[in-house]
């Protein structure tokens, strides 16, 4: 498992990053210890996590994951572990956070009860990466990044970083912290995948040019790229299927971004890509997530363990040249097969 620093801070990551977004809903406390016993035997080391979680966010469970987590990181050395978690932000009309009463504006207020919430579920005396979950474009950006500055003074945080962030809110927060002498975001997570491959055009530019981070989440598309989905598949117990027999609006047309009939195509013939490299095609979307020299860790994430055994296998490999080329040939033929990924409009 390679190795990778976070930005220009001093924290160094595994290449593979473990989502936990699942843990206290789709997978119980003993199925969650188990992925992260997997994990982290298998040389992960970076857990990513969030007030928020698990996800569908709800009131009643909120807070689960960060307790499932601060209970088995008892049992693990601290330092050998970096581990991330967020402040939610604005729902921007998506939905209403089901956390202080919905009121999660990235203020010093927010942002500082935030934190205490996380370090009391989490059990730790500090986090190693602070993000902000979603942006928030109406605050005086120099409020949210002196309150996330005040944090690592405090030795609450070690770093920070921005998640669902467009290239301009990167970009103004970066120079924020330059002209107030703050600490900067080093890392920006976003969601990367060979079927929405926005973060290669403006926002690699950014990461590039300043040395931040991409975190990608979602390399597998939702788990499109699994192949499950194909030939009109719904399985049973999948996000999606969830989502489109149950979900609320937001919730269906997410799913009709990530399930429609180009992103199928373009995922019929990745599977035949990856079975001539004799490996699957989860394995396949992982290695070209994480092959990008902007990325520092991609996060793969797992209902139950069994899940882990084809995404790890992308540790410490690389697809060659002719393969990478084959791959921007269906980007070529299929563009934006995944459509809108709600950047827009933030």
């Amino acid at each position: 498992m390679n190795r990778r620093r976070l930005g220009n801070s001093g924290i160094t990551v595994s290449e593979i990053c473990l989502g936990t977004m699942t843990f206290g809903l789709q997978s119980d406390e003993k199925e969650s210890f188990a992925i992260m016993d997997k994990a982290f035997e298998s040389g992960v080391n970076f857990m990513d996590t969030a007030e928020i979680y698990p996800v569908p966010p709800s009131a009643h469970h909120f807070g689960i994951t960060e307790e499932i987590v601060g209970k088995w990181i008892k049992h693990k050395a601290r330092e050998s572990l970096i581990i991330a978690t967020k402040v939610t932000g604005p729902g921007h009309g998506w939905f209403t956070p089901p956390v202080r009463s919905g009121m999660t504006s990235l203020d010093r207020h927010h942002i500082h009860m935030a934190v205490e919430g996380s370090l009391k579920r989490l059990g730790t005396d500090y986090i190693d990466l602070y993000q902000t979950h979603w942006p928030d474009h109406g605050m005086h950006p120099e409020e949210t990044l002196t309150a996330l500055t005040e944090l690592v003074d405090e030795g609450k945080i070690r770093a920070f970083g921005c998640s669902n962030e467009t290239s301009w809110g990167l970009m103004k927060g970066l120079w924020t912290s330059d002209k107030g002498n703050l600490n900067r975001y080093e890392t920006v997570q976003n969601n990367f995948s060979i079927l929405n491959r926005r973060c290669e055009s403006e926002l690699a530019q950014v990461c590039r040019k300043e040395n931040v981070s991409l975190l990608p989440y979602s390399p597998l598309a939702g788990g499109v790229l699994c192949g499950k989905y194909q030939s009109g598949a719904l399985p049973k117990g999948a996000r999606f299927t969830d989502y489109l027999s149950n979900g609320g609006d937001r919730q269906k047309k997410m799913a009709a971004r990530f399930i429609n009939p180009r992103t199928v195509e373009v995922t019929g013939q990745l599977i035949k890509i990856a079975e001539e490299l004799g490996m699957s095609v989860t394995t396949l979307a992982t290695i070209w997530s994480k092959q990008h020299d902007f990325v520092a860790s991609t996060i793969i994430g797992a209902s139950e363990v069994s899940q882990l055994n084809e995404t790890l296998a992308a540790a410490g490999n690389d697809l060659e040249p002719e393969i990478i080329d084959q791959i921007d040939l269906l980007e070529e033929k299929y563009p934006r097969s995944f459509g809108e990924d709600g950047l827009r409009n933030l």
